[in-house]
């Protein structure tokens, strides 16, 4: 079986993944002591993340070291960094990336943002999930998730469910 590229990632209900000036502040409002809204069981399916170098380095400036480094790890950047354990600074094609991972055996490939690097994908129709947890608020500016420029992409929806936070989580595959 080959392995998927899933999305997975909060938004809120007018399609914002961040507020201006990169604030993410407004996920807190979902926060329930014990609730994970699957993130655990999700990431045991993956064993590759994919991310884009301001959302590695806005995760950099939140903690001391970086979640997935137990994970073959590829942050996108125009500026080639030396590796550090198993992240990987990968100033190359990403959808050739992709491609690459795609081929090899493995888990899931997690695309765990930002707005370009989704982008780059959809241009490309390179996702194959879509795991996206809409926040209870209308933001009204910010860094939208979708942009235009992409290919029609039909989806399935798999799965929706609902929290007590309000939050709304939808899976689809295409």
């Amino acid at each position: 079986m080959q392995r998927k590229v899933i999305l997975y990632i909060a938004m809120s209900v007018d399609g914002y993944i961040a507020k201006p000036g990169d604030d993410l502040s407004f996920l807190s409002i979902v926060e329930e002591e014990g609730q994970d809204y699957g993130y655990a069981d999700f990431i045991s399916t993956v064993d590759t993340v994919v991310l884009g170098r301001k959302t590695y380095d806005w995760v950099m400036k939140q903690v001391l070291e970086f979640p997935h480094a137990d994970k073959e790890t590829y942050v996108i950047t125009r500026s080639p960094r030396p590796s550090i354990g198993k992240t990987v600074f990968y100033p190359g094609d990403v959808g050739e990336l992709i491609r690459h991972l795609k081929q090899q055996s493995g888990k899931n490939i997690f695309i765990d943002g930002g707005a370009d690097l989704v982008h780059s994908l959809m241009k490309e129709n390179l996702i194959d999930e879509y795991i996206i947890s809409v926040i209870p608020v209308l933001l009204g500016d910010g860094l939208s998730l979708f942009r235009n420029g992409f290919p029609e992409q039909k989806l399935i929806l798999l799965n929706a469910r609902n929290f007590t936070s309000g939050l709304v989580q939808l899976h689809y595959k295409k």
